[in-house]
């Protein structure tokens, strides 16, 4: 017995072609009716088994096409996530060397004025010492001067005493003086 419907069919097929033809006519012919009948019976038979097993084919692939879209659609948001992941980490980098860049420039602006402070202080410093050295008429004079700056800074009072050294001749008492008077650091 045939297993599929087309068989069945190729069958019938088959057995109309090859059946007589009724006397007086060339398009009717003359079948076996048990037989036909049997045949069309068995398709029948065979067709909610084929039916059913191509719609459980097509249930499946279209479960296998749904299955493959929710990946698709999973993986897509997974890559949308990642990119807005780099771009917030991107931003943030930016932002960050942004603000470096900002730190360095004020600090840089800042070790200017302070540079610019330091030498208007020196050039003052050494302008009043090199008036005070004119102006003092003794070592007495310039060692009682020096003794005042309590709060200069060690390396000014220094420079006060090499200057009234170079000025009188007797500034071996007036480093040491300064030196003596001078604060810790």
């Amino acid at each position: 017995m045939a297993s599929g419907v087309e068989e069945l069919l190729d069958m019938l097929f088959e057995m109309v072609d090859e059946a007589k033809n009724m006397p007086l006519s060339s398009d009717k012919c003359v079948l076996e009716r048990d037989r036909a009948l049997d045949l069309i019976d068995d398709i029948r038979a065979q067709f909610p088994v084929e039916l059913g097993e191509a719609k459980k084919l097509v249930a499946s692939r279209n479960d296998y096409i749904a299955a493959a879209k929710r990946e698709a659609e999973v993986i897509r948001k997974q890559a949308e996530a990642e990119a807005q992941r780099m771009l917030a980490e991107e931003s943030v980098l930016n932002q960050a060397k942004q603000r470096s860049a900002e730190l360095m420039r004020q600090a840089e602006e800042r070790s200017r004025e302070l540079k610019r402070s330091a030498n208007e202080y020196c050039e003052d410093a050494l302008r009043r010492s090199a008036e005070l050295a004119g102006a003092c008429g003794s070592l007495a004079d310039l060692t009682v001067f020096a003794d005042g700056f309590d709060v200069l800074p060690r390396t000014t009072l220094r420079l006060l005493a090499a200057l009234g050294a170079c000025a009188l001749a007797g500034g071996g008492l007036l480093i040491a003086s300064a030196r003596r008077n001078a604060p810790k650091g």
